[in-house]
């Protein structure tokens, strides 16, 4: 069916459709350089994926320098960052000063979430700390998942508002011809 023959239909042909994911997000999901655990980058690939959005997980122990050239090469709209060895404050703070360092990624967005320190949250100081340096969320409590959906499900399309360079998305035609 030709949309543009029907009246409006350049505006039908962006409408959402019902039923329809919105377009998927590229997410790159890691670790801090200490955590060698897999099983919460594993889980958290999972939500995302079953959320509709493509994920690369770089996996355990991933040097600064890693994280920031997967950021560089593959223009994520996301970045997820996981720890569950008690030190994502600390190798979190500097994670967050290498990204925010590099002009290109000063609206990316970044979340980090998981056992953050050895104390239990330091009575809400961890989070408050880790926003403060540059984090757009911070995941650490019993509801965290829940908390970190729904950020997600709120993230923008790239570019749109967040002046983050945009990508190419595939047209609904193509998305459904591909599925």
């Amino acid at each position: 069916m030709n949309l543009d023959a029907i009246d409006g239909g350049a505006e039908l042909a962006d409408a959402p459709v019902p039923g329809v994911l919105a377009p998927a997000l590229d997410i790159v999901v890691t670790s801090v350089s200490s955590d060698s655990h897999t099983w919460n980058l594993v889980y958290l690939q999972l939500v995302l994926e079953e959320m509709g959005h493509r994920v690369t997980n770089l996996g355990a122990c991933v040097p600064d320098e890693t994280i920031v050239e997967s950021c560089r090469t593959g223009r994520p709209d996301l970045v997820v960052i996981s720890t569950v060895n008690g030190h994502g404050r600390h190798d979190g703070l500097r994670v967050i000063r290498t990204l925010r360092d590099c002009p290109e990624f000063a609206a990316l967005p970044v979340v980090i979430g998981g056992k953050l320190d050895t104390v239990g949250g330091a009575g809400g100081q961890s989070a408050a700390e880790l926003r403060a340096a540059g984090f757009d969320g911070v995941f650490q409590d019993a509801g965290a998942i829940t908390e970190f959906r729904s950020f997600v499900a709120a993230l923008p399309v790239a570019g749109l508002t967040t002046g983050w360079e945009p990508r190419a998305l595939v047209g609904a035609g193509e998305a459904m011809a591909g599925a």
